[in-house]
């Protein structure tokens, strides 16, 4: 499904997929495999989850973004609401100025394909009151290709 086709999908499906959420029933499409080139040659597999997906995936991010977001490390960029590349560059250079002389760009190869699912769950349920949706994402872990 397109994205332009998603709302008219929505409307007409919306009670059914709410409801399935709320009972805790939904379970995420496999997610499309695609690959795209890397700068060296090498290609970076991707998953590419269906749009309604991605839409409750958004949604989940955007609870749990104001939850996990404030015990993460200032001196974090990467895909964080507010925080910028430029803006990393701009502390960069303001330590560089106090006396420091390195810096770490940190790119984790194929992380979300090797992180320990079992573990960051548990981490996830420690701070989730709501356990639907630590499931749900559980299910999005597993939702497979």
């Amino acid at each position: 499904m397109t994205v332009r086709a998603f709302p008219a999908f929505a409307r007409q499906h919306w009670e059914r997929i709410r409801t399935s959420l709320n009972e805790g029933t939904y379970h995420p499409a496999a997610v499309l495999r695609v690959f795209i080139p890397k700068p060296n040659g090498d290609l970076r597999p991707l998953g590419i989850p269906t749009v309604l997906d991605r839409v409750i995936q958004q949604a989940i991010a955007q609870v749990l973004t104001p939850l996990f977001d404030p015990h993460f490390s200032t001196h974090s960029y990467g895909f964080r609401y507010g925080k910028r590349a430029h803006q990393a560059v701009r502390a960069v250079e303001a330590v560089s100025r106090q006396g420091y002389a390195h810096a770490v760009d940190c790119d984790l190869k194929s992380f979300f394909d090797t992180v320990n699912h079992d573990r960051l769950m548990r981490l996830l349920a420690r701070r989730m009151t709501y356990r639907r949706v630590v499931r749900l994402i559980g299910r999005y872990l597993r939702a497979g290709v």
